[in-house]
């Protein structure tokens, strides 16, 4: 794997111990952080910067923030984009002082989706959602880039700080308009602390990764300002159900929308590759190679919550007690019962997304 990802792409990453030794990234270790989450139970978030300043601040109860973005360029989000808020879900849970941005300037820049445009798509379905997956809106600072000059002003300031050199070698895509929303999403990683300088986590997929060092080269560039550098965590790809690493829209009869038909998203289980035997007869003697299977990980990452009754489920499975087929009807019934509970989550959240506190600068 060559040394750089794109973030506005469609790398995948298949070697998760490379990409670590690659970016010198840290191990991730679920016993320092107190009631870890499914992901960091379950070795999803692999890796991540940093994070001991994370864990102290929580330990010691000291102020602390988690930052994302909204990229509003679709009416659908996917899995990872669940993660991600999962993950900010978490950090808000103990303590930290919770922002979510819309990148509606980023999106116009290197997507052609309009200022108008954006806004809309936000506020009738993405804010809405990331409320419905957990996001707690009474605890969390929103905003535009569109509407935050101090972001805007703040990226003019870094662009100083970096070279074309040392873009192209993190990005590959040196064009104007992907620095200026690289330098842009600076801003916005180190918006919170602006006023008051604290440690922040950025929970990411890892093709997010050149985001968080490029805004920690900035950093150490600036030492006098005493910016903290971000610290971040990465989580795996959902892989794609046809035994491809990563779900992709390119594959839609393989990629499982957020929202999606329920009937619509059981089929595309149903034909999903699966870890079963050729036979019913070698699968009873041999047991599934749950490793191959699809549907399996998929409700690891997604939708088993209890340890237990996952543990279950693999033992049932991995002995051949359990068939590829009866595997995927419990996964059927569990996404039909996601599908209507984010439906109805979406709905409700909808409703208040006026009420919610914006940044007007």
């Amino acid at each position: 794997m060559a040394k750089v990802i794109d973030p506005w792409g469609s790398t995948l990453i298949e070697d998760y111990n490379k990409l670590i030794s690659d970016f010198y990234l840290d191990r991730f270790d679920p016993k320092e952080f107190p009631n870890p989450n499914r992901l960091m139970r379950r070795g999803v978030v692999f890796s991540g910067l940093d994070l001991k300043v994370i864990a102290q601040a929580i330990k010691e109860k000291k102020p602390f923030y988690a930052l994302s973005g909204i990229m509003p360029t679709s009416e659908k989000i996917h899995f990872g984009t669940k993660m991600v808020v999962e993950m900010v879900s978490y950090f808000q849970q103990q303590g930290a002082k919770t922002y979510i941005l819309v990148a509606d300037l980023e999106a116009e820049a290197t997507r052609g989706v309009s200022l108008e445009e954006a806004r809309k798509r936000a506020m009738e379905f993405h804010i809405p959602a990331y409320i419905a997956l957990g996001l707690d809106p009474k605890k969390t600072t929103f905003y535009f880039q569109s509407d935050n000059i101090e972001v805007v002003h703040a990226a003019y300031k870094f662009s100083k700080k970096v070279t074309y050199s040392q873009f192209h070698a993190l990005y590959g895509d040196s064009s104007p308009d992907r620095i200026f929303a690289a330098l842009t999403q600076v801003g916005d990683i180190l918006y919170p602390q602006f006023k008051k300088r604290m440690p922040g986590v950025i929970p990411v997929g890892c093709d997010q990764c050149p985001h968080i060092l490029l805004t920690r080269d900035i950093v150490n560039r600036m030492k006098k300002e005493n910016y903290f550098p971000p610290s971040a965590t990465f989580h795996k790809y959902t892989p794609s159900l046809n035994g491809h690493f990563k779900m992709s829209k390119s594959m839609p009869e393989s990629m499982i929308e957020l929202p999606e038909d329920p009937k619509s998203a059981c089929n595309k289980i149903k034909r999903a590759v699966s870890g079963g035997r050729d036979t019913l007869e070698e699968h009873r003697k041999l047991g599934a190679v749950i490793e191959k299977d699809m549907v399996f990980e998929l409700m690891k990452q997604h939708l088993v919550e209890d340890d237990g009754e996952l543990n279950k489920i693999y033992e049932e499975y991995k002995s051949g007690r359990m068939t590829s087929g009866e595997l995927k009807e419990i996964a059927c019934r569990k996404i039909v019962k996601f599908m209507e509970d984010l439906e109805k989550g979406i709905k409700k959240a909808r409703k208040d997304v006026n009420k919610l506190n914006f940044v007007k600068l």
